[in-house]
């Protein structure tokens, strides 16, 4: 059994489709779980990056330190509205997702910056896409633009030393080499 999300702590949580299903079948998918995931996650976590992807998505998440809310419940409720929606809209009755959901605390600030490249070059390494700068599904775009976001953008790029090193780091395949956990 996973130990519960403690405040404050930052997690790299992922899951994929049982039995390695698409979780996500048209373009239209996306953000409607990204619409779910502000409802249901944006009052109990911070959000460092993330990457959706066909089959599976990871999140790179810090929890708040007061939240009302208990942050495994929360994502419990979040993968549930999304799978009863989906499992709606496609005529299905089984369950979307792997259960439980994975969740690895994030003990060093070289495992927080390599998990951010990771997270982003993921599409590239499934061979989804040959490029990872053309997925449109990650936070990797938002973290470059100028635009408002809920995403903690800022505080990333400062890991970083700013926007300069956040594309060099992105550009080094190796330094995520050993973060290949699903």
């Amino acid at each position: 059994m996973h130990e519960p999300l403690r405040h404050g702590a930052y997690y790299h949580i992922y899951t994929r489709g049982n039995n390695r299903i698409d979780l996500f079948r048209e373009a239209r998918n996306y953000p409607y779980f990204l619409g779910l995931y502000h409802t249901h996650m944006y009052p109990v976590v911070e959000t460092y990056a993330y990457c959706l992807l066909k089959n599976h998505f990871h999140l790179l998440v810090r929890v708040r330190d007061q939240t009302a809310k208990l942050p495994s419940k929360s994502f419990s409720n979040l993968l549930n509205a999304y799978a009863r929606a989906f499992n709606t809209m496609y005529r299905r009755t089984d369950a979307l997702f792997q259960s439980p959901f994975r969740r690895i605390p994030i003990t060093s600030n070289t495992h927080l910056l390599r998990l951010v490249v990771y997270i982003h070059r993921n599409p590239q390494r499934h061979g989804m896409i040959c490029d990872f700068h053309e997925w449109p599904h990650s936070s990797y775009h938002a973290m470059l633009a100028r635009s408002p976001t809920l995403l903690q953008r800022d505080t990333t790029l400062t890991w970083f030393d700013g926007r300069a090193g956040f594309l060099a780091a992105h550009s080094i395949s190796e330094a995520v080499d050993e973060l290949d956990e699903l």
